[in-house]
């Protein structure tokens, strides 16, 4: 039996979702720009798409513009609005997308302001306030921290930017949060999102931005008019298909699948404290999502015991999926950001999970946590 805590890099697709993809391949083959029957049949169906899209986030389908995830989203956001001279607000604790772009944006001259957050990874609202400046253009905060579970307060932090400033935008990277947390982006005075389609069960290589309707960005890819002309290129029908397939379950039980998925997180920290000298990194408490869990197992690496769970058909997580080769060399910049210990950041584990896990999963895992505790501490000593 595989167990797979592995959820916050990649979900499992619905069958439902494979199915959809299949038949939008067979049925939706044309291309939505084509002018004749085939193409113009594909094109109402890409309208229903965004139609349902920007109905689970409380927007117009014209301010829906569909991406290949979450990366090229924050990419397109941040490039195409950024210009040198630009102000540009964010924080220690964002996606690599958003932080390996901000290096080349302050390589072509855009000023960087970059907020710490607290031991439970929030940002301070004070600090925001006196970030803000006549030149700040654009913040950038993540919804849900892809590593922690940290939740931020974007609603009274839209609220905040719109009071202090007529210029600022606000950007959420919502990626970890889509289907999870409720989003209205107007409430919540959000101008740009981003979404990943196979964070929520759905297929790899297609998400969404957010772009509040009035705002003018550069376009990332350039060429033909796709997307209103901000992302050149086929669009491609069948995998759009399946995240609004992917979407429409996930709503139907986001609720309860967010009351399962906390009671296991609850149940699966009662565990751990069978466990010596360890530390819950992102507790219920504290402004935490329970779909993740980040714990460190003091006294051994957490490479060797994610291998030594691997071997046991468990799949957890040493940091984010796209910059994981890097946290096991140098540490989660992630985790350093929360003030930890060097020993508590080498030795950090990520469980993340879905509406699929249980507490059987649970307790296999700690069985197999416990044994290769007490392999890895004894060979230490």
């Amino acid at each position: 039996m595989d167990i797979y805590f592995d959820n916050s890099a990649t979900t499992k697709p619905y069958e439902e979702v494979i199915k959809a993809v299949a038949d939008g391949m067979r049925e939706y083959f044309g291309n939505p720009s084509s002018l004749h029957k085939i193409g113009i049949k594909c094109e109402k169906r890409l309208t229903q798409c965004r139609e349902y899209i920007s109905s689970t986030i409380k927007c117009d389908k014209d301010e829906i513009y569909f991406t290949s995830g979450g990366s090229e989203g924050n990419n397109f956001i941040l490039k195409g609005l950024l210009k040198p001279g630009h102000h540009f607000i964010t924080t220690s604790f964002e996606h690599g997308s958003i932080m390996n772009t901000c290096k080349e944006l302050e390589d072509k001259g855009v000023k960087i302001t970059y907020l710490d957050v607290d031991q439970y990874g929030n940002i301070s609202l004070e600090d925001l306030e006196e970030a803000i400046t006549k030149d700040t253009v654009l913040v950038s905060i993540m919804y849900v921290n892809n590593e922690m579970g940290a939740i931020q307060n974007i609603e009274e932090i839209g609220k905040l930017i719109k009071e202090k400033s007529n210029r600022a935008r606000l950007h959420v990277d919502a990626v970890q949060a889509y289907g999870k947390f409720d989003i209205d982006v107007k409430k919540m005075n959000i101008d740009f999102l981003t979404v990943a389609g196979h964070k929520i069960h759905g297929p790899k290589g297609v998400g969404f931005c957010y772009i509040k309707k009035g705002i003018v960005l550069n376009p990332l890819v350039s060429g033909g008019e796709q997307e209103k002309g901000l992302r050149a290129g086929t669009v491609d029908l069948p995998s759009i298909i399946g995240l609004e397939k992917a979407a429409q379950i996930t709503f139907a039980h986001k609720d309860e699948t967010y009351k399962k998925v906390y009671e296991l997180k609850k149940y699966m920290i009662e565990r751990l404290k069978e466990i010596e000298d360890i530390r819950i990194n992102s507790p219920l408490e504290g402004n935490f999502s329970p779909y993740i869990l980040n714990v460190s197992f003091r006294g051994v690496r957490s490479e060797v015991l994610l291998h030594l769970l691997e071997d046991q058909n468990i799949y957890v997580a040493t940091g984010s999926a796209c910059s994981s080769k890097v946290s096991m060399s140098k540490g989660s910049y992630v985790i350093k950001a929360l003030g930890l210990n060097a020993k508590e950041i080498e030795s950090a584990i990520r469980f993340s999970f879905s509406y699929e896990n249980t507490k059987e999963e649970v307790d296999k895992t700690i069985e197999v946590l416990k044994g290769s505790l007490m392999f890895l501490r004894r060979v230490r000593r």
